[in-house]
């Protein structure tokens, strides 16, 4: 599928992969409708710091996903849908799972039931790979078992099956796509790259965090945002899963010295037990596979683990990018 000239609508515009994959797909041509988060400030999240160029591109459209009849609205006349918009915050999980079940779960739901109705050429649902839980084998494939380790995980295997069973009950050209750890520009507070540089380049000596043993597949947010590119104009992939990730792993701590050494080398970490998941929740190991990837489209990492970082650490240590991000808190 060619995506110059399509009209697509993005669920999720307003967030960090969402806004991301927006300029994208402008830059690419599309004609893009973002969906953001409808909220009284009138905030469009990400596309807020978008050049006025890019704005004037755009058509956005100021909703919940959990509303059956706005996602409706929104998808009228909309040839592709890429839906990412989601709660994401594991921690915040433990404490509202219903919220999890009606925005993950239900609102996957509305989009895939307003994509059957209107007959949407192309369905994109966004995985993650906490689907899988603690690696029982590495590189982890798509035939990985799922493990809902968390009520979020739970909450997202649910959307993943709601849209295979769509796909097979309906025909819905649906694809599911399942990125691993991404960072980048635009990441949230409650991930754990943006964690340690923000607190950093706050001054603290001290780097609160969990447990610093579980290992990550870090995939820099260009790099995840090519990859839902790539498998959007790959028909091949339609009723399929596909891992977005870099066949590596990194472990927390191994990471946080990183930063550390790039920041501030006199600060140190420190356990701080409210941000340790329960037991039987973490995930120890995440080390995916992106052989279906390379081998059903032109996707190729261009990023390291070293670029990304660096990107990343730049964009934080401008003072009007993390002015709202609170680094004297503990982020839920």
């Amino acid at each position: 599928m060619i995506l110059k000239g399509k009209r697509v609508l993005v669920t999720g515009a307003d967030g960090f992969i969402g806004s991301h994959l927006v300029q994208v797909l402008l830059n690419d041509g599309a004609k893009v409708k973002a969906f953001v988060y409808y909220n009284s400030f009138n905030s469009w999240g990400w596309i807020d710091s978008f050049s006025k160029e890019e704005k004037d591109k755009l058509e956005v459209f100021a909703g919940d996903v959990r509303d059956p009849n706005g996602v409706r609205t929104a998808m009228k006349d909309v040839d592709i849908v890429f839906h990412l918009a989601a709660l994401i915050a594991i921690p915040y999980s433990y404490h509202s799972p219903d919220s999890y079940v009606d925005t993950n779960v239900k609102g996957t739901l509305n989009i895939l039931q307003a994509a059957r109705d209107f007959n949407i050429e192309r369905v994109i649902v966004t995985s993650t790979s906490e689907v899988y839980g603690t690696a029982q084998f590495v590189p982890i494939t798509e035939l990985h078992p799922k493990q809902p380790q968390s009520p979020y995980s739970a909450s997202k295997i649910g959307a993943d099956c709601m849209a295979e069973s769509f796909y097979r009950s309906f025909n819905l050209p649906v694809t599911i796509v399942r990125p691993f750890n991404t960072y980048g520009p635009r990441q949230s507070a409650r991930a754990v790259i943006p964690t340690i540089i923000t607190q950093l380049l706050s001054g603290s000596s001290e780097i609160k965090l969990g447990d610093v043993t579980p290992t990550r597949d870090l995939l820099y947010v260009a790099d995840t945002v090519e990859g839902f590119m790539e498998i959007a104009k790959a028909d091949i992939l339609i009723g399929d899963e596909v891992n977005i990730a870099t066949q590596s792993e990194i472990s927390v701590k191994v990471l946080a010295n990183e930063l550390i050494k790039q920041i501030n080398p006199a600060a140190k970490i420190i356990t701080d037990d409210e941000r340790l998941r329960p037991a039987k929740s973490e995930v120890f190991r995440l080390f995916g596979s992106n052989e279906k990837l390379i081998k059903k489209t032109s996707w190729s990492q261009k990023y390291s683990i070293e670029e990304g970082l660096r990107n990343t650490i730049d964009w934080f240590k401008v003072t009007e990018n993390r002015k709202s991000y609170k680094t004297d808190i503990y982020n839920l």
